[in-house]
């Protein structure tokens, strides 16, 4: 009874802090609400015995993704008037994308995956059970295609972010380490021989 009490008023703030998300006006105000919504996730994982998961989702994504992001938001000059200029005009593009996840979302918790027999509760786990090594197990096992997939599909993504952000200035110098490596003393060292002065008397 007090793990359903506990969920429901963690989801229901969960799902008010992620609208406010995409609500609110200012982006360092929504991405604070970002951290909101990971910090009530992590509760719910906790009350659904995910440590790890809920422990991962705070030190990775509150403590260091999050902390990117605001750095980011605060460092650019945003225009907000420009970026609200076309929300009227993607709205219903927005709510047909919305739609269409709500559908997905509720296809997959109404499935039989979901659903337990009546009156039934999960069996309880040994004491020295470690969801850490189980998670592992059936990561690396039974889904690790996708993992594999996963992991191409973030590295492509991080290279096209380089390949985005890294541009030629014609102002700026730069090494080349191979120009160097073939130095010769002939290129950087010239000896002049001058004649020799005529002593004063």
């Amino acid at each position: 009874m007090v793990e359903t009490v506990i969920f429901y008023i963690f989801a229901v703030a969960a799902v008010i802090a992620a609208t406010s998300v995409v609500t609110v006006r200012n982006p360092v105000h929504a991405a604070l609400f970002l951290v909101l919504t990971f910090f009530f996730n992590a509760v719910i994982w906790l009350s659904l015995e995910a440590e790890f998961l809920a422990i991962t989702l705070v030190l990775v994504y509150v403590g260091a993704v999050m902390v990117l992001f605001i750095f980011v938001v605060m460092m650019l000059d945003i225009n907000i008037a420009r970026l609200r200029e076309g929300f009227v005009r993607y709205l219903p593009l927005g709510l047909l994308v919305a739609g269409a996840m709500l559908l997905l979302m509720l296809s997959v918790v109404t499935s039989d995956v979901f659903v337990l027999d009546a009156g039934a509760e999960p069996a309880p786990k040994p004491a020295d059970y470690s969801n850490t090594e189980a998670l592992g197990g059936v990561l690396y096992t039974e889904h690790v295609f996708a993992f594999e997939v996963a992991a191409v599909i973030l590295l492509v993504a991080i290279i096209a972010a380089i390949a985005l952000t890294m541009r030629k200035r014609p102002q700026t110098k730069y090494q080349n380490p191979s120009e160097q490596i073939r130095v010769r003393k002939q290129d950087r060292l010239r000896i002049v021989k001058m004649p020799a002065g005529e002593e004063e008397t």
